[in-house]
């Protein structure tokens, strides 16, 4: 976790499941871009979307140097903040495999500072390099505690669509898993 002030608000980047159930009060979003790093199902979920003896995939950000990932940051007002804080890390940091950070956005109207949280890359949750196929095949089965897999990929590809951002491998996962989840009925 990193020091964070938060008498004034704080923004947080939504990459994932915080874009269709942020969990918390927003006052203000914008779309915004964090650069360096990519939207990636490289992270295998044991407790939300699978478990330990079938986990499933979540996304993380994945660093990637010429990367980029269009996303929104959501500002907490001073009123929510210290309980947004605590319900976030509660959320994000159920297993060590996420990592609390501050990373600098771009947005319309200049850069911005928000909580963001990435992938430890040596954790063993971390899975990046995943055939598409691979993921698609994993998550058309998996299920875990907040639900089966293939409604986190539904609604984060259906938000992303809504909001107008573009990530190609996710239209192409969420697509080819409907095929697969239709096969196996």
């Amino acid at each position: 976790m990193v020091d964070i002030d938060i008498s004034g608000g704080f923004w947080v980047f939504g990459y994932g499941s915080l874009l269709w159930n942020p969990g918390f009060p927003v006052a203000q979003q914008k779309q915004a871009r964090l650069n360096g790093w990519h939207r990636s199902f490289c992270m295998r979920s044991i407790h939300h979307r699978g478990t330990e003896a079938h986990p499933g995939l979540v996304l993380a950000l994945d660093r990637q140097g010429d990367a980029y990932c269009d996303g929104v940051a959501f500002f907490v007002a001073p009123e929510h903040a210290e309980k947004t804080l605590a319900e976030l890390r509660e959320r994000e940091l159920v297993s060590s495999a996420y990592l609390e950070t501050i990373q600098m956005l771009e947005t319309d109207e200049g850069p911005l500072e928000a909580v963001t949280y990435v992938i430890d890359v040596i954790h063993e949750q971390y899975c990046g390099g995943l055939a598409l196929e691979e993921q698609a095949q994993i998550m058309s089965t998996a299920v875990g505690g907040r639900g089966p897999n293939t409604e986190y990929l539904w609604n984060t590809a259906a938000h992303l669509e809504e909001t107008g951002l573009q990530d190609a491998d996710l239209s192409w996962l969420a697509k080819r898993v409907k095929v697969l989840v239709s096969d196996q009925s």
